[in-house]
């Protein structure tokens, strides 16, 4: 058996390729990784749909809970690999996907265009995204570093509660002026 008969095709080929097994959607850490990736972005769509926010200069409840939903989430879809550099990128790629399709959905489903200011909701689209952003960097480097030595729920908690507390640091500094109701 030569190293090229272990190593799948999608990365041989260095693209991304739907898994050759169609059992691969039935396994349940499949899925973890899959919702992993979508916590951010499923926080941020239902957010701008039911409530979008008024205004764009300081940090709102949600504006938290989106960054910490994609920086846990990141840390989820990191806890589902087995390796070192493998939880390393799982989590840091994870978090970067994240952290763009929030920031596509902060344009997408701004109400209004703005000329010399962002609206409100990429505002805060920008600031959760850039948050969990930062929190699924830390979250990776515990991922490595847990990697090999913890199982999957210990390696989870352990990057996200770094991830949490990095995230919601960044989200504050960046939006400073926390709305008090």
């Amino acid at each position: 058996m030569t190293d090229d008969d272990v190593v799948p095709v999608s990365v041989r080929l260095g693209n991304v390729v739907p898994p050759e097994d169609p059992e691969d959607w039935t396994r349940p850490l499949t899925w973890v990784a899959a919702l992993g990736m979508l916590a951010g972005p499923l926080a941020a769509f239902a957010w701008f749909l039911v409530a979008p926010p008024a205004r764009g200069t300081e940090a709102l409840p949600a504006t938290f809970f989106v960054a910490a939903a994609l920086a846990a989430g990141a840390a989820a879809t990191g806890a589902t690999q087995l390796g070192v550099a493998r939880a390393w990128t799982a989590t840091l790629g994870a978090g970067l996907f994240a952290a763009l399709v929030v920031i596509i959905l902060g344009v997408v489903m701004a109400g209004e265009r703005q000329v010399g200011s962002a609206s409100p909701t990429l505002a805060h689209a920008f600031g959760g995204a850039i948050g969990g952003l930062a929190g699924a960097a830390v979250a990776s480097m515990s991922a490595a570093a847990t990697a090999r030595s913890l199982s999957r729920p210990v390696r989870f908690t352990i990057g996200a509660a770094t991830g949490l507390v990095v995230c919601l640091l960044v989200v504050s500094t960046l939006m400073p002026e926390t709305a008090t109701a």
